[in-house]
């Protein structure tokens, strides 16, 4: 099931209004046709803690044990908040707008672009904070290119921005009216940076940290920043490369820069750490790994366990395409172990990338589970937020210029001036909606007769002092 919109009609929400004491709001989705539906509800007197009433509480200790039970749960279940235990704090929920998200949402008539947008980042949508752009190109774009083709222009002298920046990515952020964290990421420097000397296949950075390739490539991520800035885009973040694993891989299909956990520990050492320390951009956060979390802890052990480049590292950035090879068990929880201070964010995820997927298919409630799945997972195992792969992408699941097509929870149909939204685009709302950046998770335990049911949950303590739970029945 798919909700079409267009130029004169989509769907909304309306702002989220914090219950009365007492009371509860629900929004359901489901297979059968609910999309984000809202209902009210009063809490029963609680049997654990009996003569107290609990809604939105300003943190009452043992007021904080309400049985809730919507019609949809078995009447045995008890989810028990305990807002006592405390967790990560969230930054936040979104996706990414590559050249061909920012075409296909451009190919939209004007209205319907604007419902496009809105549908995501405004209070009557899903209220996104979170958007992660490519530096340059990637497999979504028309064709490969960076900022600056001239060979050995290591001044970066001709160092511009493309109209697939000017004209399509930043038209597109301009259109939000909230405020955004934004994030860049790289896939490949200019060719005649690299060991391959070309944008695909097995590649790394000519010489090695500290040499005048790795300064200039520094550097590109400086000109980057500053030219974004020239229209009025500023960054939260940076990640350090997108699957820096790629460009160690024989024929690897397209644009890619191969590090090793030592390469890129050294090169943030010498090279790009200081680069933004020393320049107008010494406030953004920097994210290493952006790579499957098969990595961890090995990767944040080699990078942060280094001085002198731990000190420039903020986060650790996790991809989902090998998480059944990874389990979260063995590879992000030893790693919050091993180094608490630094947050660890989904960056990248996308349905349709594994040759035995197809790449889009319209309505597929069982992929809105794997995202809700992904998403409360990673929650639960003191990851800070999850970024969707592309915003938007057309019938095929592109354009991507060799072809790897995907599907996204926004399908647009340029032709007749529509986009579909997916039940993906539905399960991300259940979060990014109600568990704003600054929010805490805390505890939620189920009581034992629940066991029989195959429920997924999570509950968070947000900055205004109300508490969300999320549960997912697949």
């Amino acid at each position: 099931m798919v909700c079409v919109c267009n130029a004169t009609y989509c769907d909304t929400l309306d702002p989220v209004v914090l219950p009365a004491l007492g009371t509860y709001v629900k929004y359901e989705s489901s297979k059968a046709g609910k999309r984000l539906e809202r209902s009210e509800g009063s809490f029963q007197r609680s049997l654990h803690a009996p003569g107290t009433r609990c809604g939105r509480q300003r943190l009452a200790g043992s007021c904080l044990r309400p049985t809730v039970t919507p019609a949809s749960l078995p009447a045995d279940l008890v989810l028990t908040v305990d807002t006592t235990q405390r967790y990560q704090k969230v930054k936040g929920f979104g996706g990414s707008v590559t050249d061909a998200a920012a075409m296909n949402i451009l190919s939209l008539p004007e209205t319907a672009q604007d419902h496009l947008l809105r549908s995501y980042f405004s209070e009557e949508g899903l209220e996104y904070n979170l958007v992660r752009l490519p530096m340059a190109s990637c497999d979504f774009s028309l064709h490969a290119y960076t900022y600056d083709d001239v060979p050995f222009d290591y001044e970066l002298t001709h160092f511009s921005l493309r109209d697939e920046d000017t004209k399509l990515k930043a038209s597109a952020l301009a259109m939000s009216k909230q405020p955004l964290s934004l994030y860049a990421s790289p896939w490949t420097s200019p060719t005649w940076m690299k060991t391959s000397e070309s944008f695909v296949g097995k590649g790394t950075l000519k010489g090695q940290a500290g040499d005048k390739y790795h300064k200039t490539w520094a550097n590109y991520f400086v000109r980057f920043l500053d030219e974004y800035a020239k229209y009025n885009l500023t960054f939260w973040a940076v990640t350090a490369e997108n699957e820096p694993s790629a460009g160690l891989i024989n024929n690897y299909p397209f644009q890619c820069l191969g590090f090793t956990a030592e390469q890129q520990r050294d090169f943030i050492a010498w090279d790009l750490g200081p680069a933004l320390a020393n320049s107008s951009h010494r406030h953004i956060q920097l994210i290493i790994l952006d790579d499957n979390r098969l990595h961890l802890p090995h990767w944040a052990k080699v990078v942060l366990e280094d001085e002198k480049a731990a000190r420039y590292v903020h986060g650790i950035g996790i991809h989902w395409y090998l998480d059944f090879i990874g389990p979260i068990q063995d590879t992000v929880v030893p790693t919050h172990e091993l180094f608490p201070d630094y947050f660890i964010l989904a960056t990248e995820a996308c349905i349709g990338a594994h040759f035995w997927e197809r790449d889009v298919i319209l309505g597929c409630w069982d992929r809105g589970n794997q995202y809700s799945h992904s998403i409360l997972t990673n929650l639960n195992h003191f990851v800070a937020g999850w970024t969707d792969w592309n915003l938007a992408l057309d019938l095929e699941g592109g354009p991507n210029w060799v072809k790897n097509y995907v599907d996204s929870p926004v399908i647009v149909d340029s032709s007749e001036g529509i986009f579909y939204k997916q039940p993906m685009f539905y399960h991300m709302g259940h979060f990014s909606k109600f568990i704003p950046e600054g929010s805490q998770r805390v505890g939620l335990v189920a009581s034992k007769e629940s066991k029989k049911v195959d429920l997924e949950y999570t509950a968070f303590l947000r900055p205004d002092g109300a508490v969300v739970v999320v549960v997912l029945n697949r």
